[in-house]
């Protein structure tokens, strides 16, 4: 047969579409919305190459307009999990065995599609669906999957490229092998390029994969499962399934040939599958690959020599695009007395200003909470902080969900820096602001690294260099993506790779050549070209 090294495409990033009014985007993106609120579509389950249609029928409601049906999806159970399951493996052989390049060229195919005709309608089924603004969604649905399949493409390639040195009259070779199993890909509502890069990943490099996404993404899932099947990903290679989470968890991480899983979600559901996996380890073939990014309790801190527009504008952004539901949303900030009165102003402002609804009313920069259990918690919050002698409102704090699942963005101070929302993830429009004295910035510090668990993503605020290296320094554990004088979200592939330690994950890196690393089991081998044929040394010789 024919054969090559070859090089792959360099990546870019995509670049980002504004939709500005006139725009030919903008126009294609609003009939897409038009077309999907206007018909109700039933969603099968995708098993070895098959729609599956259950008749256990599930809505599918935007979370701003919560009557509406955009649709409906086929729930499955234990058996279609082992049915997923059978089909992975059954396609396992030939997949491992095609040529990386062609693996590599499905993946730059789907990334073609997405950014050409699956563009407008996968952003869409995202705003629809997730209740993201058509920004947001491009940033995410668009933008950031369409990096992840590029890049992910590029790193195989260095990937397969690296190579041990060869001593004379040998010639050593590194083969990357699949692991050997099936992946679990188990994938969160709130990213669709998080949703399509779990599963892909690990089939890039020659894995197939059960993919279980959070029942309020399904919507969007389905438009990704049909780029991926026009890209010409093999039926069984990546097959998606709808079940619940401990039914699925019971099945797939028992058998013996689980593989590893690709996470994205809680913290608490993460160490309940580690805790799973630890005790079936004797069932498996081999020892599970475990990538998980979980949750996060993302900080702000400003030196008394920080910006104080620069401050707001970062906190206001970090904290409230797509209504704090990223897993690095500005949670918690640490402000210095000598600039809160002014960024209290700029924020108070900024709030006042913002506009808050529906998604397929562009001027609104603010959204609905995913669904009502989301809603209920974060109210929950509010309502408690309402009552504490420790905590102030500054701005927002209503709450709606009588057509949405609507909470104003809102602003907490308090005096208590243990103060609970200044401790747990809260996964919603709440930002609570601690103000220390100018001269506590290094005390300051300490609470900030002391305080949560987590350490996912965090941002220090300063103009004064000596203050940045000291953030830096004091708080390198406490955040596995670090920002100076920007927002502590938005990570962009292949620029900024993402993920958390502690109580946030493995930190494998998403975006990065790392997280591919995780989903290859490496094989040395070593040819002679001359093998000796005396057992004896030189040093046993007679003198």
């Amino acid at each position: 047969m024919s054969t090559g090294l070859f090089s792959v495409p360099t990546p870019r990033n995509e670049p980002v579409l504004n939709y500005a009014p006139g725009s030919e985007e903008r126009k294609n993106l609003k009939a897409a919305i038009e077309e999907a609120r206007s018909q109700s579509i039933d969603v099968p389950m995708y098993i070895g190459g098959e729609e599956v249609y259950t008749g256990q029928r599930k809505p599918l409601a935007p979370p701003h307009d919560h009557r509406h049906r955009l649709g409906y999806f086929h729930e499955g159970d234990a058996s279609h999990v082992a049915q997923a399951i059978q089909a992975a493996l059954n396609a396992r052989e030939a997949w491992t065995n095609l040529s990386w390049e062609h693996r590599a060229t499905i993946f730059l195919k789907a990334a073609e599609l997405i950014a050409g005709p699956y563009r407008a309608r996968l952003n869409a089924a995202t705003m629809l669906g997730q209740s993201k603004s058509a920004y947001q969604a491009e940033i995410d649905a668009a933008c950031e999957l369409i990096d992840f399949l590029r890049f992910n493409v590029f790193f195989a390639s260095q990937i397969y490229e690296q190579q041990p040195e060869s001593a004379a009259g040998v010639w050593n070779r590194t083969e990357q092998r699949p692991l050997e199993g099936f992946v679990f890909a188990l994938t969160p509502f709130n990213f669709t390029a998080i949703a399509g890069n779990l599963p892909t990943a690990p089939a890039l490099m020659g894995n197939t994969v059960v993919w279980k996404p959070a029942y309020s993404q399904i919507y969007s899932a389905n438009v990704l499962m049909q780029v991926f099947r026009e890209a010409g990903v093999p039926a069984g290679v990546i097959n998606l399934i709808y079940v619940d989470g401990p039914v699925a968890g019971e099945v797939i991480l028992r058998h013996p040939d689980f593989a590893g899983i690709h996470f994205t979600g809680s913290t608490g559901v993460f160490q309940t599958i580690w805790k799973t996996i630890g005790e079936n380890i004797h069932r498996y073939k081999s020892y599970p690959r475990i990538v998980g990014e979980t949750g996060g309790k993302d900080f702000v801190i400003a030196h008394p020599s920080a910006h104080p527009k620069a401050l707001a504008t970062a906190l206001v952004r970090g904290a409230f695009e797509y209504q704090g539901q990223k897993c690095s949303a500005a949670s918690r900030a640490y402000l210095p007395a000598n600039l809160w009165g002014e960024v209290r102003e700029y924020l108070v402002a900024d709030l006042a200003d913002i506009r808050m609804g529906g998604v397929e009313d562009f001027s609104n920069f603010f959204n609905a909470v995913i669904d009502e259990r989301s809603f209920d918690r974060i109210a929950r919050y509010l309502e408690e902080a309402e009552k504490n002698p420790s905590v102030q409102l500054i701005a927002g704090g209503k709450c709606d969900k009588s057509k949405g699942y609507f909470v104003e963005p809102t602003i907490l101070e308090t005096v208590d820096p243990n103060y609970v929302t200044m401790c747990e993830e809260i996964f919603g429009p709440v930002l609570t602001v601690y103000v220390y004295q100018p001269e506590n910035f290094e005390d300051a510090l300490a609470l900030v690294d002391a305080t949560s668990p987590y350490a996912l993503t965090g941002a220090v605020f300063a103009q004064d260099r000596y203050a940045i290296e000291m953030a830096s320094k004091k708080l390198v554990n406490a955040a596995g993506n670090f920002y100076i004088n920007d927002k502590p979200t938005g990570a962009v592939v292949g620029q900024q790779p993402f993920g958390g330690a502690r109580a946030s994950g493995t930190n494998d890196k998403a975006g990065s050549m790392l997280n591919l690393l995780r989903w290859v089991s490496p094989r040395t081998i070593k040819e002679t070209f001359s093998p000796p044929t005396d057992y004896k040394y030189p040093f046993m010789q007679e003198s």
